[in-house]
């Protein structure tokens, strides 16, 4: 089965690498930056940051045919480990049912934005 690179319109690497990559029924991302959509200006508020996040991988997530139900595992890199706090709304709204969430990581990571994220998605379409 070939690899497919997946890419979302405003949201480019500075490097030679996609978005995410497609390998059959598994989705995996490159680091998701907290950049303002169609620009690489970061808020300076961790919220905001954390919903762009969010915000783009939705998108790749629609790009590769998939939703927000094939997510195995979302990972969050934080610079203070209270911005875990923040993420729990937008993670509610994005998976509301407590019997049917993916796993969940948060890791501190110091020297960049509040907030970064990488997540796996298995889709069987």
């Amino acid at each position: 089965m070939p690899r497919k690179s997946i890419d979302i319109g405003g949201f480019g690497h500075q490097n030679p690498i996609p978005a995410a990559t497609r390998l059959g029924p598994l989705l995996v991302t490159s680091v998701i930056a907290p950049f303002d959509p169609g620009t690489r200006n970061v808020p300076a508020d961790a919220a905001a940051q954390i919903e762009n996040v969010f915000v783009h991988a939705g998108e790749i997530l629609e790009a590769a045919g998939a939703t927000w139900e094939d997510v195995v595992k979302f990972t969050f890199y934080v610079e203070d480990i209270k911005t875990r706090e923040l993420i729990n709304d937008p993670w509610v709204k994005r998976f509301p049912d407590p019997e049917s969430r993916p796993s969940r990581h948060t890791m501190l990571a110091l020297g960049g934005p509040a907030v970064r994220g990488e997540l796996m998605a298995y889709i069987e379409r």
